[in-house]
């Protein structure tokens, strides 16, 4: 049916449901979406009402007025005029223009636009870059990790690696050779590029202006306040400082903003396009690609990958409940979870794999992954270790149950029981983790000069501790302190020989992990074993209790009773293995051989670590300090940064964002929920203009910027972690751009967007003049700081005089 046809029915409009019922024999799904084009192509010459209620005529410029293709299944459809060139009050983006791609942008007037937004985010990213010739604030971190991927150095930090890897890449293409440490303060050396290395990290900064332009065309802002969004971006301070030094901060923030620019992008094809095509394909593969990188950035990227999860979530609910054909919809989840799901995954798990290929040598942050794991990094004391276990060698003895540690002795005793020397198992590596073994009580041996004797399966063996002599005993006559049911393991220098059989052990193999279960001797690392106290027929053991202030807050040990002593028990908190053996006589292997190291247990075990990092940066409320800030502060920037050293004559930079950008954009994220509910209540008191159509238009077009907003600052509410200013970035980005969504909004529906151009150009103008006021401290000022005592504007901003934190 076509646009003709309805004409000659005699009618000038029809509404989308007649159109339905004279196609009611053809019930091909697309072929209902071209009969509301149709309807949408009648109705071009009636004009149309904008989402607040606003009647548009329409406009006409002797050029063919194109129709946006819409899909007849959603609940409320939007049946709309296209945009023209001449008038930039009428907001929609045209579809066809987008559909076209890359070619479609060189031909418009957006090119242009991002082309000069592009130039002027590489000048204020860029101007006087390297005029710091000192590590600056977080470079002593994040550049000396990169060092450690051109050396191949492992090391542990609470973020995932992409970042990371990013600025090792601008290092390597910086010439750097890995050797500088990037110590805090000091001052870089001629071999080191850093103005390359901090120009191309701001590269992404750089990227995040014409992004921001982008994003708001897909989300039908006029060109004029597109504009606006991006000068938002451009002029302010906080970002552009944030940018002009080797941090993670910015990758984070571009991936972001690209998974913010493709989500809203295949919104838009998605809801205006047809489904399943190659261009559909590409936004929505897009989308994927993006969130897996900016979750591999840092872990604040997943708030994103909720973002664009809730708006999933609410696109599929909507096409279930416009009774989508249930092939169809199940193709729309598939879809979805592959590229939304599955993309993102598989690059999180690359680039973990990426990071383990590039560090190979051990490093400080070794310890914090498996004995096996360690035992393939270059240059570990477990790699390089006497392969077979003798007596008299000196070990160290784990715990094969994850988290308690290595077996560990120290002088304190126990408060009650024994009060004989207390056994426990410590995470760390210690000096009084080594224990030597040896031949069982009462037989005589010199492990120097006698002849080599393997540790086997079956023999009865003592284990001393070699700093202070004592050797590893249980009784069944003392309980466990914590841990009752079972007994209590000591260390003691027995002299008694009525006591001798209390310090005995037998060894018992469960599993050979390399040689199998026909070998019999006791190695380094591969063999998994039981010690079974030989007079009680108890086994040794480790659990999750940790001992009260008296044990240093160490794990238990105990001995598990087994009156029968046949009990084949397997459980891990019964098995142990030697991590490290010492032994003069015996020649150094290369357990890399023999040992095997999974993948995926070294990530999961090393995000494990990560979290558990991260927990433990909690901010001392007893000590003052002019970094951190609270969350309830950032969007009001009560309390700015200082990024150094505040003497008068070193340059000095101040994390403080652009004033007016940050109130505004806070006050905007604040009422946005009562403008809805303000919308809603019009709604249930059915007044003219404020329909369920326009509310939804309003909903699909800003979700994603105050959702972004909201779920990248109110989850800092709920973290014990210490908190920056730099935190609410993200959420700033996502701000800026609802910001100008309200602006737009309102002069595109006042006087008909008679005012729309200029109040841009005033407010662009006004944003920008004030990030020129506040630029000293955003490229550097080398004179006293009481200079700019006037850019002072609240008491609590520490611009010349150290003030309480927050």
């Amino acid at each position: 049916m076509d646009t003709h046809n309805l004409k000659q029915r005699g009618r000038s409009t029809y509404n989308e449901a007649e159109v339905l019922t004279l196609a009611d024999n053809d019930d091909d799904y697309y072929k209902e979406k071209e009969h509301a084009a149709a309807v949408a192509a009648v109705n071009t010459t009636r004009g149309t009402y904008t989402s607040s209620g606003i009647f548009e005529e329409p406009h006409f410029s002797g050029k063919s007025h194109g129709v946006t293709a819409v899909k007849t299944y959603g609940a409320y459809p939007a049946l709309t005029v296209d945009s023209v060139d001449e008038d930039d009050s009428l907001t929609d983006f045209s579809a066809a223009r987008l559909d076209a791609g890359v070619r479609g942008l060189l031909r418009s007037r957006d090119f242009v636009i991002t082309l000069f937004l592009t130039l002027a985010s590489l000048f204020t990213r860029l101007y006087k870059i390297g005029r710091r010739p000192n590590v600056t604030w977080d470079e002593a971190h994040f550049g000396k990790f990169g060092a450690y991927y051109i050396n191949g150095t492992f090391y542990h930090d609470v973020h995932p690696p992409l970042a990371k890897m990013l600025v090792a890449l601008a290092e390597v293409v910086a010439g750097h050779n890995g050797t500088f440490k990037f110590n805090s303060g000091k001052k870089y050396p001629s071999y080191v590029d850093y103005s390359s290395m901090r120009a191309q990290v701001a590269l992404y900064g750089v990227a995040l202006v014409p992004l921001a332009y982008l994003t708001c065309r897909h989300l039908h802002i006029s060109r004029s306040m597109s504009t606006l969004a991006a000068c938002f971006v451009l002029f302010d301070n906080a970002l552009c400082v944030m940018s002009r030094f080797i941090l993670l901060d910015e990758p984070l923030l571009f991936f972001t903003a690209l998974t913010l620019w493709s989500a809203t992008g295949f919104q838009h094809v998605n809801k205006h396009g047809r489904e399943f095509t190659l261009h559909w394909w590409k936004w929505l593969v897009l989308t994927g690609f993006s969130l897996g990188c900016v979750m591999s950035s840092k872990w604040i990227g997943f708030f994103c990958v909720l973002m664009v999860g809730i708006a999933t979530i609410d696109d599929l609910f909507r096409k279930f409940c416009d009774r989508m054909p249930w092939e169809l919809y199940g193709r729309h989840w598939v879809a979805r979870a592959v590229a939304l799901i599955l993309v993102p995954l598989v690059i999180y798990i690359a680039c973990f794999w990426v990071h383990f290929q590039l560090l190979y040598r051990a490093g400080t942050g070794d310890h914090k992954l498996s004995a096996k794991f360690q035992a393939h990094l270059k240059g570990n004391r477990l790699n390089t270790q006497p392969y077979d276990v003798t007596y008299g060698a000196f070990i160290d003895l784990r715990a094969v149950f994850n988290g308690p540690g290595l077996l560990h002795s120290h002088v304190h005793r126990y408060p009650s029981g024994s009060r004989l020397q207390q056994v426990t198992c410590f995470p760390h590596r210690d000096n009084n983790n080594v224990w030597q073994l040896q031949k069982a009580r009462g037989i005589s041996a010199n492990y120097t000069l006698d002849p080599i004797e393997f540790v086997q399966n079956g023999d009865i063996i003592q284990i001393v501790h070699n700093k202070t002599g004592a050797a590893l005993r249980a009784s069944k006559h003392v309980l466990a302190p914590l841990t009752t049911s079972h007994f209590e393991v000591a260390a003691e220098n027995i002299t008694d020989t009525s006591d001798a059989g209390l310090s005995n052990w037998r060894v018992e193999i469960v599993e050979q992990q390399y040689s199998g279960y026909r070998d019999k001797r006791v190695h380094a690392m591969t063999t998994m074993f039981r010690l079974r106290h030989q007079e009680t027929g108890c086994l040794l053991r480790v659990g999750s209790r940790r001992l009260p202030e008296w044990g240093w807050r160490q794990s238990e040990i105990t001995c598990l009773p087994d009156k029968s002593g046949k009990k084949d028990i397997r459980s891990k908190d019964v098995l142990w293995y030697v991590e490290h053996n010492r032994n003069k006589r015996m020649a150094r292997d290369d357990l890399s051989k023999y040992v095997k190291s999974s993948f995926f247990v070294n990530m999961v075990q090393l995000n494990i670590e990560m979290a558990k990092t991260n927990n433990a940066l909690w901010p001392d409320a007893n000590k003052y300090s002019t970094l951190e800030s609270r969350p309830l502060s950032w969007p009001f920037l009560i309390y700015p940064m200082r990024m150094v050293g505040w003497g008068d004559k070193s340059t000095k930079f101040y994390e403080i964002g652009n004033p007016l950008l940050w109130w505004a954009s806070a006050i905007a994220c604040i009422f946005y929920p009562f403008r809805l509910l303000c919308w809603l209540c019009c709604i249930r008191r059915q007044r003219p203009g404020w329909t369920v159509k326009g509310l939804l238009e309003l909903w699909d077009n800003s979700k994603f910027l105050w959702g972004g907003w909201a779920l990248h600052y109110i989850p800092f509410f709920l973290m014990g972690r210490v908190t920056y200013i730099h935190h609410y970035l993200p959420a700033l980005y996502f701000g800026l751009l609802l910001l100008a969504y309200e602006l737009d909004r309102f002069f595109v529906h006042w006087r008909r967007g008679r005012f729309l151009v200029p109040a841009a150009w005033v407010i662009g103008f006004v944003v920008g003049v004030v990030f020129l006021y506040f630029a000293p401290f955003t490229y550097g000022w080398d004179k006293p700081a009481k200079l700019l005592a006037g850019r002072r504007w609240l008491s609590t901003w520490n611009v010349y005089e150290d003030l309480n934190a927050l």
